[in-house]
């Protein structure tokens, strides 16, 4: 398919551009096949300015008519709104018919990403942080209980995994395909993370398919008597509610039963995703685009997307999580249906809780590469569409941007425990709805590799880490410690994250650029100190 198909006027002048933070301006409007580029007239003596969007970057547009000219809203992924006045209705139909297709083209190898060649870059460059065999080469202490395993070589026995997992040394290859049949989509157990300091792990899986039968599978009960061998005994963590997971049940899938993994206490922990996390954003965003400036009616829209709730219940979940294995010593596996969203989630928090290796710059990117990207979150279908969208997917949920927020949560409650900053978080917010890099495309390591997405587009993990990058992306008042960082999830103790959803406000402008002036300030004392 060639892009100019769908253009059918690529040019446009005298188009006036409204964009929060700056005055309306005139100038020439530019579609191509992935951007809008739009050309600020010089002025005398100035040079010209442009700004360029990502097509991929638009939620929604919506286009009214008048007269002979026309106006076109678009509604980005990064809650930013923009408009655009355009002399002419019948190029301002084409643009906006133009804008409508080009933005939401479903064939991966048609993005961007596959078209992005900077100078400073090259497809020959490593891709990506760590792997699994690097990850279990790093880990000896595993080296006498748990092995890497092979199995999934070929993706033919979970799509969603990786070609290599680390499992215990007990249960070999045939046993795990027993298990990986018990398992929904094959989601067998594997180990996430591994606590140096007393020896227990974490695991994460999806639910068993045990059914209205009660169905059991001893490869499955082995597996997880092996874990907790050396303890007393271990906790499954649900995040279902009990009656959800009976429900689940009757439709094929279940939970672990008492009877049957004797030495494992299974807790239940609801946690919202799909279609009710999906409506909390879209509520949260239309709350912060509310111009009534009225107070009450703010607090009130605010609390009634409920958004806060969920991340308080993902900070109190993921806490658990981590007293189980820091505190009270004991292993823990973690599910909810198919283990690809709230279960990442968790997972992720906890280790970044407990793990001061994760709370680096580069630890953290390498721990969202691990539990995210190569763990099977499906971002094509989960950051599909953001907030502003007409066409609502079964499959949207904004289950990564719901861990930024947790993150930054964390990030504000403990100041100098992070390596990274907060423009961290908001860059990688806005990468994983639109993107120049290939690490957010596809639903899982297999699409990836299918595809060749490694082969043909860059990784955005390795371009923040280069010196540039790194240094605008670290937290200058980062303190290493090797203790835990508990968060407080007590209503009054986790704020709006304004940096995100108000960040095209004025107010939050000037805040931001508070915090930069700040931050040069520590730096710049920090020279001082080391010379």
């Amino acid at each position: 398919m060639e892009f100019s198909e769908h253009i059918k006027t690529a040019n446009v002048e005298d188009v006036v551009l409204r964009q929060p933070l700056h005055p309306p301006s005139r100038g020439a409007l530019c579609v191509t096949g992935h951007h809008l580029l739009f050309s600020v007239r010089e002025e005398e003596g100035g040079s010209s300015r442009q700004v360029l969007l990502l097509l991929r970057n638009i939620d929604a547009t919506e286009k009214r008519v008048s007269g002979s000219s026309g106006t076109i809203t678009i509604k980005c992924k990064d809650v930013r709104v923009l408009q655009l006045d355009i002399p002419g209705m019948e190029q301002c139909l084409n643009i906006a018919h133009s804008i409508e297709t080009l933005s939401c083209l479903d064939s991966v190898s048609e993005m961007y990403p596959f078209f992005y060649r900077p100078a400073d870059l090259s497809l020959q460059d490593p891709w990506g942080l760590s792997s699994p065999e690097k990850h279990y080469s790093q880990m000896k202490e595993l080296h006498d209980r748990w092995r890497l395993s092979t199995v999934n070589q070929g993706y033919s026995v979970c799509p969603t995994y990786p070609p290599a997992v680390i499992v215990p040394k007990e249960i070999n290859d045939d046993m795990l395909l027993k298990v990986a049949k018990f398992r929904q989509r094959g989601r067998f157990p594997v180990l996430c993370y591994y606590h140096r300091k007393n020896g227990m792990v974490i695991m994460r899986s999806s639910q068993p398919l045990t059914g209205a039968n009660r169905k059991r599978c001893r490869e499955d009960e082995l597996l997880l008597q092996v874990v907790i061998d050396n303890s007393d005994k271990g906790y499954i963590i649900d995040t279902r509610s009990s009656q959800q997971a009976q429900q689940a049940r009757m439709m094929g899938g279940g939970f672990e039963s008492k009877s049957c993994y004797t030495g494992w206490k299974r807790l239940h922990r609801q946690m919202e995703r799909g279609k009710a996390l999906q409506e909390s954003l879209i509520k949260l965003v239309e709350a912060c685009g509310d111009g009534s400036h009225n107070m009450d009616r703010w607090l009130s829209k605010l609390e009634n997307s409920k958004w806060l709730s969920h991340v308080q219940t993902a900070l109190a979940t993921a806490g658990l999580l981590a007293e189980c294995v820091e505190r009270d010593g004991h292993s823990v596996l973690v599910h909810g249906s198919e283990g690809t969203d709230s279960t990442l989630l968790i997972s992720t928090l906890a280790q970044l809780i407990m793990d001061p290796s994760c709370r680096t710059l580069e630890g953290f990117l390498t721990l969202l590469e691990r539990e995210w990207v190569q763990a099977g979150h499906p971002f094509q279908q989960r950051c599909a569409h953001s907030a502003f969208s007409h066409s609502r997917l079964q499959q949207e949920s904004p289950l990564f941007l719901l861990l930024l927020d947790c993150v930054w949560q964390l990030w504000r409650q403990f100041p100098l425990a992070l390596g990274f900053s907060e423009a961290l978080l908001l860059r990688l917010a806005t990468e994983a709805y639109a993107s120049n890099y290939g690490t957010f495309l596809c639903n899982s390591d297999q699409e990836r590799c299918s595809l060749e997405v490694k082969e043909k587009t860059h990784c955005l993990f390795q371009a923040l880490l280069r010196p540039k990058e790194r240094e605008h992306y670290s937290n200058p008042l980062y303190e290493c410690t090797e203790l835990a960082i508990w968060p407080s999830v007590h209503p009054q103790s986790l704020q709006l994250w304004r940096g995100f959803f108000l960040r095209w406000t004025q107010q939050t402008r000037h805040l931001e650029e508070a915090q930069e002036e700040i931050r040069n300030m520590v730096i710049e004392w920090g020279k001082v100190v080391l010379s």
